[in-house]
């Protein structure tokens, strides 16, 4: 009891806890939840949710990010305990000084009122009819080839009950533990459909994607960056920095053009053996890149500024109309605002709670960007022409 009122006695300020980002002189990193200060040198690398995500908030607030990432407080606060090394001397504000403190208030007043509504609570129905729609899309499919032989035709149709995308919108659920109130529920189903059905690492999939709803857009720090810049030049300040560097790995000036058909090979699949293996991986992973950049791309892609909660993620995110076919054919991440901002939110309640999101966004002057579905795939193209002319005059002029 000594030792723990010894250590809850350690007073420390903001810029104490900025210099010890995991950069410095033994590489110690230190955050803050609620004013209090822990150490996670060494606990990251035994992080359940990766150790890199939380060493992105390595001398910075992670209040935000802790509440939203942690719907299971009695658990993670066992951990909590022995990384406790202080807390905020008294005369240091709760938030630091580049950070919206009204901003953050009235978001946190946001999160208390959809608690109470309810919207963090899975709809077990609504799960269980997305799992029985899969399994008739996938029967469907079989019955045709089964049926009809497995010419062209027949294959193409059954193509139609497409299930491995919506397959991999639900396992997305499961990862964010949005199903089931327990998180090891979650884990284990995850598991069954990614790692059994699809043939992925579940670990491998939550490592990169919690790091992607940790710091959206903020270069070297998401995973979903990484193809800048060997494959794609990306914002406009990365685009200026690499041009001015004349760094050239790709002819970035074309890249809205090898987007479209960013699998060049495609032509070689239609005429291979395991045509019918390849063609719906292709198809895959066309829909889903397609759907998963609609909303971050076009968006700020910058270095990470340590921004609050909020507008980092309202700057990196932006939503696609609701309508029945928007919301199955994205797997509802076409509410990408409320996604980011509740990653534990069922996809169920983002339309309940987007409304309370807009209202918030009005009040604080921030643009609460929603469009059709068309508009934002083509907003692909324009951002990555831009960005492709910036780096070029940076490479030829700068």
């Amino acid at each position: 009891v000594e030792e723990e009122g010894a250590v809850e006695g350690c007073l420390f300020t903001w810029e104490e806890i900025r210099i010890h980002n995991g950069r410095g002189q033994g590489r110690e990193q230190w955050l803050v939840i609620d004013r209090k200060v822990y150490d996670v040198t060494t606990f990251a690398k035994r992080h359940p949710g990766g150790s890199r995500v939380i060493s992105h908030y390595a001398g910075q607030d992670a209040t935000d990010a802790f509440v939203a990432f942690h719907s299971d407080k009695s658990l993670v606060n066992k951990y909590l305990k022995s990384l406790l090394i202080g807390e905020l001397a008294p005369d240091q504000p709760s938030f630091e000084s580049n950070k919206k403190k009204s901003l953050l208030e009235d978001f946190r007043e946001l999160r208390c009122t959809i608690e109470k509504m309810g919207l963090l609570r899975p709809n077990y129905t609504f799960f269980f009819l997305i799992f029985l729609h899969l399994l008739v899309l996938d029967a469907a499919s079989w019955l045709v080839v089964w049926y009809f032989g497995i010419s062209l035709v027949p294959f193409l149709v059954g193509m139609a009950f497409f299930t491995i995308i919506q397959m991999g919108w639900f396992q997305h659920d499961l990862g964010h533990c949005s199903v089931f109130r327990k998180p090891k529920w979650n884990r284990l189903l995850q598991i069954i459909v990614i790692n059994v059905l699809k043939g992925l690492p579940a670990s491998w999939w939550n490592h990169l994607h919690n790091q992607h709803h940790a710091k959206p857009n903020c270069f070297r720090k998401d995973p979903d960056l990484n193809m800048h810049p060997l494959l794609f030049s990306l914002g406009k300040t990365l685009s200026v920095e690499l041009g001015k560097k004349k760094k050239k790995f790709m002819p970035y000036h074309y890249q809205h053009k090898y987007f479209i058909c960013e699998y060049p090979h495609f032509l070689a699949v239609l005429y291979d053996k395991c045509f019918c293996v390849y063609l719906p991986r292709y198809l895959e992973s066309t829909w889903f890149i397609w759907v998963s950049q609609m909303n971050h791309i076009p968006m700020d892609i910058d270095y990470d500024k340590n921004k609050d909660w909020v507008s980092t993620q309202l700057h990196a995110t932006c939503n696609v109309n609701q309508s029945f076919f928007n919301d199955w054919f994205t797997g509802h991440l076409n509410f990408q605002i409320e996604h980011h901002l509740f990653p534990t939110m069922p996809r169920h309640n983002y339309w309940k709670a987007a409304p309370l999101v807009k209202a918030l966004c009005d009040k604080h002057g921030i643009e609460y960007k929603s469009k059709t579905l068309l508009t934002a795939f083509v907003d692909i193209l324009h951002s990555l022409k831009d960005s492709g002319e910036h780096w070029l005059e940076a490479y030829l002029h700068g």
